[in-house]
């Protein structure tokens, strides 16, 4: 059922915690099946992500997903981690099944959350990135693929 990156990622996941002071937090749910995922980011005067950290409330794909984000967007620059879609995680993961697909979405969501926070805390505009959902059951099913 899950591919052996997922069961990886949830039986050893990365970058778990919180960091101190982040540059920017955001958080996201799921109304449907109860996930919550808060990412941490703390990102340097160049706009370079030098640390994050996630926790996640939820099922294996939740905190798999949430873990195989933070590895993507880490060292990357603000527009580069902008970049990293839910089947970026997905393809990363090698695959999610179908309904666990809306997890990849959540972390989609929670690393556009915490960019918008970071933009928010420093008066800036970053290019393509919208007001995050707080609950992505707002989004509409074909949003997810």
């Amino acid at each position: 059922m899950y591919s052996e990156k997922v069961m990886d990622h949830f039986n050893n996941p990365r970058n778990v915690g919180e960091i101190e002071n982040p540059s920017g937090v955001g958080t996201v749910g799921n109304a449907k099946c109860g996930d919550i995922m808060r990412m941490y980011f703390n990102i340097d005067e160049q706009g370079v992500i030098r640390d994050v950290k996630f926790k996640t409330f939820g099922c294996g794909a939740a905190v798999a997903t949430s873990s195989m984000a933070t590895e993507l967007v880490k060292g990357k620059t603000v527009k580069e981690a902008l970049e990293v879609t839910n089947k970026a995680v997905m393809e990363a993961l090698d695959g999610l099944p179908p309904v666990k697909v809306h997890c990849s979405l959540l972390a989609e969501e929670a690393i556009h959350a915490a960019l918008w926070d970071y933009a928010q805390k420093n008066h800036i505009v970053i290019e393509g990135l919208k007001e995050p959902v707080n609950d992505i059951a707002e989004k509409s099913e074909d949003e997810e693929y």
